[in-house]
């Protein structure tokens, strides 16, 4: 347990942080899975708009630093190559 009061005042803003990073990565998953979703589903327009929808969620992650940029990168790359293959 912290002891001194910097360091209360420190695990104070680690929960607060973990609750709100935590919330992001889960409002980027979820965008990611409608991707992935319509994807399986084979409709390419859907897709695109997905993917159009979770890009900049997604960038929006590593200038939070909740992602890595290449992370987030490699992520659009593959998902955009695999709506392209729809078609």
């Amino acid at each position: 347990m912290a002891n001194t009061v910097q360091s209360k005042k420190r695990a104070r803003q680690n929960e607060k942080r973990f609750a709100v990073n935590k919330a992001r990565r889960s409002r980027i998953r979820t965008y990611l899975r409608k991707v992935e979703e319509a994807i399986a589903s084979g409709d390419k327009e859907a897709a695109t708009t997905a993917l159009r929808a979770a890009q900049p969620e997604l960038m929006r992650g590593v200038t939070k630093g909740v992602f890595h940029k290449n992370t987030a990168s490699r992520k659009v790359s593959r998902l955009a190559s695999r709506v392209k293959a729809l078609g």
